[in-house]
């Protein structure tokens, strides 16, 4: 599988097994196998809803990593249903590769399980970051989710995860479990408009519920082929 994904040469390729009333996923960078990954997810779905005939409103996915995970198809939309991240701001400074990596100061610092959260100002600080991928290499953890106010959502972001072979992905629906417990808490908000102010872009529909982060994304077909192995 890791393989697979270093051939690929995507942020994350996920791969499934039916077992019985769910499929059982892991994703991959080309680097690392990572716990939970938002769009491979949501392709994942996708695919199966589309392709495979599923008979469900709901597919049911486990990662042995995150647990139990919920695809819902709404109309045009897929809505994932992902265990919420638990987030704890840090005492400790900002480490000096971290710090050289992004190359702007953050006005506060959260870990999570595998993200470090930095917040910044508004949303142009978040647009003019140019990272040193080679220090951000010798960062500690998954990624790096980046975050601000938005000028027309309620927040933007940016992920960063050079360390994983990523230097920037494009969308990502698992950074949304660590933004939305930081979001609700200094907002009391549950529900939210979100983008990615990758490269490519990207918009999301979010809302907490139940302890669980609802995310909802699009989904187009790309690509149908085959490899050999």
């Amino acid at each position: 599988m890791q393989k697979i994904a270093l051939e690929n040469n995507l942020a994350e390729t996920a791969f499934l097994v039916p077992s019985d009333n769910h499929y059982e996923i892991r994703w991959f960078t080309p680097k690392v196998e990572v716990d939970l990954c938002g769009h491979a997810t949501l392709a994942a779905a996708y695919v199966l809803f589309n392709f495979y005939n599923i008979q469900v409103d709901v597919i049911r996915f486990k990662s042995l990593r995150s647990g139990d995970l919920f695809v819902k198809q709404i109309d045009k939309l897929y809505e994932l249903d992902f265990p919420l991240d638990e987030i704890k701001p840090s005492n400790d400074p900002v480490s000096l590769e971290l710090l050289l990596g992004i190359g702007a100061e953050p006005q506060e610092y959260y870990k999570g399980k595998t993200d470090c959260l930095l917040i910044y100002e508004n949303q142009s600080q978040i647009e003019n970051l140019t990272p040193d991928f080679n220090s951000l290499k010798k960062a500690q953890g998954r990624g790096i989710i980046v975050t601000a106010p938005g000028n027309d959502v309620d927040f933007v972001s940016r992920f960063f995860a050079s360390q994983s072979g990523i230097d920037e992905d494009p969308a990502t629906g698992s950074a949304q479990t660590s933004l939305l417990p930081y979001w609700h808490q200094r907002t009391g908000k549950t529900k939210f408009v979100t983008k990615q102010l990758s490269e490519r872009g990207g918009y999301f529909s979010c809302s907490i519920e139940n302890n669980r982060a609802k995310i909802s994304g699009q989904a187009h077909l790309y690509l149908k082929g085959e490899i050999t192995v």
